[in-house]
């Protein structure tokens, strides 16, 4: 664990208090939850897009059978690999347990989790099949650039026009509904879990010692089995599959069948990751400039 997480001092946290710990990538979010967990008690509840799939447990860096055997874990894992899943339905999964029990340490990458989470989250309705099935087709014969082209102004302006999931989500939400994705979240009702309620974490790693962090990690899972959790899902490997957007999946599946060396999978998987960290970062600074920010290097 990077030193400024190791002398982080965890009595300024409650043990009554919610915790959340939000980070790029590879960033130690996961080892902070548990130095918390075991000092103070709590369960530790999962706000990683991807890390409530089945199946890529050790691509996507979910917890292990060690880390599990320390504290209770939740809402890993547990949806199946071929499921949709929106904040929405996280949001659902998360409420119990902010309720009556353990203090929850809830602990994760995706951003809009914690943004839905702490401000709200606008009732969109859900993406029909073949309007989700369109988006997917001019992504992939057009680019995404084509749906942005093609957003309501307010909606475009406000997203990430760099993330082409965020774009084409927002450009769906105008073809299902006819309003714009940005009309829709200033429509937005109480959140579940307001700031002033919890102790928010921001880690925020700087760039060269994060981009040596994901190299060695990704080296990592493949020592631990990655290329085996490729093999047995490659017979069933869906791209269009919200699951198959894990870091590296991709990679590791055109090696599996072929397509090109190991070698090449995962030098494009430490590059995608490296990007993907940089989004991360950027979505920290922007949305969570009010959180509690721990430097690292």
């Amino acid at each position: 664990m990077p030193d400024a997480l190791n002398s982080f001092d965890i009595s300024t946290i409650a043990p009554d208090q919610p915790v959340l710990i939000a980070g790029p990538t590879a960033s130690g979010k996961s080892a902070l939850a548990l130095r918390i967990a075991e000092s103070q008690g709590g369960i530790i509840v999962n706000a990683d897009a991807l890390q409530v799939f089945a199946g890529w447990r050790v691509l996507t860096a979910r917890p292990d059978d060690h880390d599990l055997a320390l504290a209770p874990h939740h809402l890993y894992g547990h949806v199946p690999l071929e499921a949709d899943y929106s904040v929405g339905h996280w949001l659902r999964d998360v409420a119990p347990y902010l309720e009556n029990g353990p203090r929850p340490i809830i602990v994760g990458g995706t951003g809009l989790y914690f943004t839905a989470l702490t401000e709200g989250l606008a009732d969109i309705p859900a993406t029909p099949p073949d309007v989700r099935r369109l988006a997917d087709e001019r992504v992939r014969t057009e680019g995404f650039e084509a749906l942005l082209a093609e957003l309501d102004s307010k909606s475009a302006a406000r997203l990430d026009q760099q993330n082409p999931m965020r774009v084409q989500r927002a450009w769906e939400v105008l073809s299902a509904t006819g309003k714009g994705i940005a009309d829709w979240q200033d429509d937005t009702p109480a959140p579940l879990l307001p700031l002033s309620k919890c102790k928010p974490i921001a880690l925020m790693p700087d760039r060269e010692w994060l981009n040596h962090r994901i190299a060695k990690r990704f080296d990592l899972m493949l020592e631990q089995g990655a290329l085996e959790e490729a093999r047995k899902i490659s017979p069933i490997w869906n791209p269009n599959w919200q699951s198959s957007k894990a870091i590296g999946a991709r990679e590791l599946i055109a090696h599996v069948n072929g397509g090109i060396s190991l070698e090449t999978a995962r030098n494009e998987a430490v590059i995608s990751s490296r990007q993907y960290a940089k989004r991360q970062r950027s979505w920290l600074r922007s949305k969570m400039s009010n959180w509690l920010r721990l430097d690292l290097d």
